[in-house]
């Protein structure tokens, strides 16, 4: 049996001590090499090729095929200029966007492009970026109370105008809806706006009634069927017309009027799908055509121009609630069944074989 005392054994345990400290010390440097490589190539990854300018797209959704399409329409133009671009999508969620905005700026964009979840909240992200000295290029949507350095959308006051002119010219009297956006989504008023231009003097003439407007939450259109439905059920109202704010929040009127569906005029926005399908088949009026190719190469060619340090020119200014900011604004097209084949066919957005549902 082998006898073990303290002082016989101490080397020993110095040595196995020793051992242990070495090994971890090696660990230790072993890791931090490792993280220090992976920092270096994350930093080589993005700076790949540093003489391209590097755009960052924040975008508020993918859920809505418009939104996917503007993406895939933006991205590909901001390559064909010679440039790179990374598009991030907070679903509506606006503390992920403040997020995604400032890990593309960490990221090194040269700058931001911003399709804002809450035009009033997202002017922390235009706050983040000028810190970063990243300039903002607010998107379709308008960045609320911060001085973004331009903007760019159709004019969406005349979207509703259109809207609510195809309606009238349809019926100029009765019992009206009014189905509008998100009121978050600066859009949402201006389109709501525009119709009332349109809508106001047969209000006061006492030729319409409107007896329901709301703005709808999230632009969901699930919200805006079961909040209309449970106003037509709770007031008994047969309505004469019904103006919406985009074909999402049209798809849930249409819904809502039940059997009134195709009788009663329905506007729309977005030229979606679903939303052209409708105009063909009746269910709704007219839709509203805003050229996502169009947008999508200004958006781009602006983005390259301000990443390269170049000044841009617009054609005016909108007021924020902050100041003027330099604004460039695109025409929107009334589409109905009359016209879907010269406007939204003609331009590619969406072919015959799609909207007629053919494989």
């Amino acid at each position: 049996m082998m006898r073990f005392s303290i002082k016989s054994g101490f080397p020993i345990l110095l040595a196995m001590l020793l051992s242990l400290i070495t090994a971890a010390c090696s660990s230790q440097e072993s890791s931090s090499d490792t993280s220090e490589q992976s920092v270096e190539a994350s930093d080589e990854k993005l700076r790949s090729n540093p003489d391209d300018i590097y755009v960052g797209f924040a975008i508020d959704t993918l859920r809505e095929e418009r939104w996917y399409r503007d993406k895939e329409a933006f991205e590909g133009a901001v390559e064909e200029l010679g440039g790179q671009v990374k598009t991030l999508a907070a679903n509506s969620d606006q503390d992920v966007q403040i997020q995604q905005a400032q890990l593309l700026i960490n990221e090194g964009v040269d700058v931001l492009v911003v399709v804002p979840t809450d035009a009033d909240a997202s002017s922390e992200i235009v706050d983040i970026a000028h810190e970063a000295g990243v300039q903002v290029i607010s998107y379709d949507r308008l960045i609320r109370g911060a001085d973004v350095d331009y903007y760019l959308s159709f004019d969406n006051e005349k979207v509703g105008e259109l809207q609510a002119q195809e309606i009238v010219d349809q019926v100029d009297e009765g019992e009206f809806a009014y189905v509008g956006g998100a009121e978050s989504d600066n859009n949402a008023t201006l389109f709501r706006e525009g119709a009332m231009n349109v809508l106001e003097p047969y209000i006061d003439s006492g030729d319409i009634d409107l007896v329901y407007d709301t703005y709808t939450t999230g632009w969901d259109p699930g919200v805006a069927r079961d909040e209309l439905s449970s106003f037509i059920d709770s007031n008994d109202v047969n309505l004469d017309a019904v103006v919406a704010a985009n074909d999402g929040t049209a798809g849930g009127a249409i819904e809502a009027l039940g059997d009134q569906a195709g009788e009663v005029p329905v506007s729309g926005q977005d030229a979606s799908l679903e939303g052209v399908r409708r105009v063909i088949e009746g269910t709704q009026t007219m839709t509203v055509y805003k050229s996502m190719d169009l947008i999508a190469q200004r958006a781009a060619e602006m983005a390259m121009d301000v990443g390269a340090g170049e000044e841009i020119s617009t054609e005016t200014t909108i007021d924020n609630g902050q100041g003027e900011i330099p604004t460039t604004l695109l025409e929107p097209i009334t589409v109905t069944e009359d016209n879907v084949e010269e406007t939204i066919i003609e331009e590619g957005h969406l072919t015959e074989s799609e909207i007629s549902d053919e494989d």
